[in-house]
């Protein structure tokens, strides 16, 4: 038996540190490669990070189902994590590519090509209060993003996520998704998800894209395998 010390932060809380996406985070050198999807798994985070190497930025990440190659919640919360931790890590090391870390005012900015996250089913719907009467039991399979304009003038969007094939009935907060999002309506968002959760993007040029928020700290957890 193994036991592991797991680190937690919540990913995009709002302005007064509510809500969040919570993120586990492991020291990858004591997980087997093998074992890394099992102890996903039985986490029960939307996704974990296994940190490689914390000085040279190197993580994996996994859902409860599968590795990702990116997610956006978890590189930003492992920057931030990192950070925290003393570590100068101006960029990650993931299967997909290298991820720039930006810091500024209290949020961590990560940057990613949009065609890096996974697949999503798009519905725009009319009005804000549309989304939050969606149900997470009509979505039985995929990966579906609900959106609709808060303040379309000011790029505000109120949205949620619901991804089964991730072992998630509902995704609090979803950085791939948004940066996803800003590449397809082609201009920076502030995105409000899931029970508030708040996610900033950035476009730049060949849908690049910024995504970051606001990371708090967590009560930690031991873990026996």
């Amino acid at each position: 038996m193994t036991t592991l010390d797991v680190q937690v932060v919540r990913v995009f809380v709002d302005s007064s540190g509510a809500f969040g996406n919570p993120l586990g985070i492991v020291d990858g050198r004591q997980v087997p490669d093998a074992d890394r999807q099992a102890v996903a798994a039985q986490l029960g985070y939307s996704e974990t990070v296994f940190v490689d190497e914390a000085e040279a930025g190197r993580i994996r990440i996994f859902s409860a189902t599968a590795e990702m190659p990116f997610a956006g919640h978890p590189t930003v919360g492992a920057a931030w994590w990192l950070h925290s931790q003393g570590h100068r890590t101006d960029v990650l090391r993931v299967p997909a590519g290298e991820v720039p870390v930006t810091r500024a005012d209290g949020y961590t900015f990560v940057r990613a090509h949009a065609t890096w996250g996974s697949t999503f089913d798009w519905h725009q719907l009319d009005t804000p209060p549309d989304v939050l009467a969606a149900s997470p039991a009509e979505y039985s399979a995929g990966h579906t993003f609900l959106w609709a304009w808060q303040d379309e003038p000011a790029g505000r969007v109120r949205a949620r996520v619901f991804a089964p094939a991730m072992g998630v009935p509902e995704d609090e907060a979803t950085g791939s998704a948004a940066t996803q999002l800003t590449a397809r309506l082609g201009r920076n968002l502030h995105i409000v998800q899931g029970a508030g959760s708040e996610l900033l993007t950035t476009l730049l040029p060949d849908d690049w894209t910024t995504v970051g928020g606001r990371v708090l700290p967590a009560p930690a957890r031991t873990f026996t395998y």
